[in-house]
């Protein structure tokens, strides 16, 4: 039986002034797979991804989520409908305990007086911070922060988990961690990476789509992905 369709957009597009930073995106994403998103600098990724979580407005087309066209709901609503993002910049609450930064993020989808301690620490056990839970999270290493992020997604309970340049700034031993950590968030959890370090994307995604100037260029498993004449000239020039 087919997946179901998590995530789809038609045509859709986001226009700063004159520039055309994503022009109609076709896009569809079933439930359970790790997906890739890549490209160039520049190439409309984090616009395309910030449009899906609603941090920014579309100019024009349409967002559907589990069935739902979510275009014009907010960003919280997107939250509390199973969507959740990490951001490309550490944005961990550096004042707070690493518990109490996983606690806001599961508030944002319980109601009010539900039983949060259980929930904050299946999500740092997942990441493997449960025994920093009371240190101060600004005082983590950046490694360690990075984890905690995700750890703040999977408190959200997401049906999907957009993470936007995850490795950034890892060491190659971490980088090796992120890879196992997400092949088992991924068992129960659908994932669309944004990410640079092809290796990375290589050996985590199922599929992998390729944007260009605002547009999709190509779509395919890593092997038709690294085949590609298209996705060579985009990156390399040639």
């Amino acid at each position: 039986m087919a997946a179901m369709m998590l995530l789809s957009t038609r045509k859709l597009s986001r226009h700063f002034g004159g520039l055309r930073a994503v022009e109609n995106v076709d896009f569809d994403l079933p439930e359970g797979q790790i997906r890739a998103l890549i490209g160039p600098n520049g190439a409309g990724k984090t616009t395309f991804v910030s449009m899906l979580c609603g941090r920014i407005p579309v100019s024009s087309g349409d967002i559907t989520f589990a069935g739902e066209n979510v275009t014009r709901l907010p960003a919280h609503k997107r939250i509390q409908r199973g969507m959740a993002y990490t951001f490309q910049i550490t944005s961990v609450f550096s004042d707070l305990t690493v518990q109490e930064n996983v606690a806001l993020a599961v508030q944002s989808r319980l109601e009010r007086g539900a039983v949060l301690a259980g929930e904050v620490a299946k999500a740092l056990a997942k990441v493997g911070l449960q025994d920093r839970a009371d240190q101060i999270a600004g005082d983590l290493a950046y490694g360690h922060q990075r984890l905690l992020e995700i750890a703040m997604g999977l408190g959200q309970s997401p049906r999907l988990l957009i993470l936007d340049e995850p490795t950034q700034g890892l060491s190659d031993g971490e980088v090796n961690d992120f890879i196992a950590l997400i092949k088992d968030v991924a068992k129960d959890t659908t994932i669309l990476l944004i990410e640079h370090n092809i290796d990375v994307v290589m050996a985590l995604a199922d599929k992998i789509t390729v944007m260009n100037f605002g547009e999709v260029i190509a779509e395919g498993t890593p092997q038709e992905i690294h085949e590609n004449a298209t996705v060579q000239t985009a990156y390399l020039g040639g």
